[in-house]
């Protein structure tokens, strides 16, 4: 149920500076809620966050190669640790 819920780490230059005040950023599934992350978090890498925000992203319309499209959304969790807690991703 755990690797359902959390698909895998964002990582990208924004989430990479958080790193260093032990917050990380995971895509998350549609249906997944705080308490849910929280204990996924815990079960996946055995520290316990002290704060889960959650994120919906919304769908865009994109132009590539001249056809339109559409960047599908989803929802991303922020999740803060306390001090001295750390996530190790690779």
């Amino acid at each position: 149920m755990t690797m359902k819920l959390i698909k895998k780490p964002r990582v990208t230059e924004k989430a990479s500076l958080a790193f260093e005040q032990n917050v990380y950023t995971f895509d998350v599934t549609a249906s997944a809620n705080k308490t849910e992350i929280k204990k996924a978090i815990f079960s996946l890498y055995k520290v316990k966050p002290v704060k889960v925000n959650i994120v919906n992203i919304p769908a865009k319309q994109i132009m590539s190669k001249g056809k339109a499209g559409v960047k599908q959304g989803g929802k991303k969790a922020i999740v803060y640790l306390k001090k001295g807690d750390k996530i190790e991703l690779i």
